[in-house]
């Protein structure tokens, strides 16, 4: 897995939440991951390929997470994973992606990014498309977790 990547998203990743969400997200420690389960309740998904590279990153909130994140960025209070938290958690996605597509593009690394796809509902799927070891890292916001997922060949 290219560092390279791995840097660029956490940089994008830690610039949305300062700056957009108004909230500091603290990493935790990286761990390699042995099933395809979520952690949180709604995910989202973006492919991120190029020529030498292909491999995806998937965003994963818990409840307490994206309805922190709702109230701090649209001043909604989220009741449940609805329209607004699955449509939260794709813009998320997208700018995190976007962002590291703008650092990496800086330094000469181009890639495509597909659109992103959301799932929801507790024990949910994240199948990443390539047979690369996904790594997770979970971010902690005081009480509230959301995970990064990261899965490149």
């Amino acid at each position: 897995m290219d560092i390279m990547i791995i840097n660029a998203l956490l940089d994008s990743l830690m610039k949305v939440f300062n700056t957009m969400v108004g909230i500091k997200a603290v990493p935790g420690v990286p761990v390699a991951k042995d099933d395809e389960i979520s952690r949180g309740e709604v995910t989202g998904m973006m492919l991120m390929e190029n020529d030498k590279t292909h491999g995806s990153m998937a965003i994963s909130f818990s409840k307490a997470a994206i309805s922190r994140i709702a109230k701090n960025m649209l001043g909604d209070d989220l009741q449940d994973i609805d329209d607004t938290a699955r449509d939260l958690t794709g813009e998320m996605t997208n700018m995190l992606v976007g962002g590291a597509k703008k650092i990496l593009s800086e330094q000469g690394m181009d890639f495509n990014m597909s659109t992103p796809a959301v799932f929801y509902g507790k024990g949910h799927q994240i199948q990443h498309k390539f047979n690369g070891q996904t790594v997770i890292l979970p971010f902690n916001t005081n009480s509230e977790e959301f995970y990064l997922e990261i899965n490149f060949v």
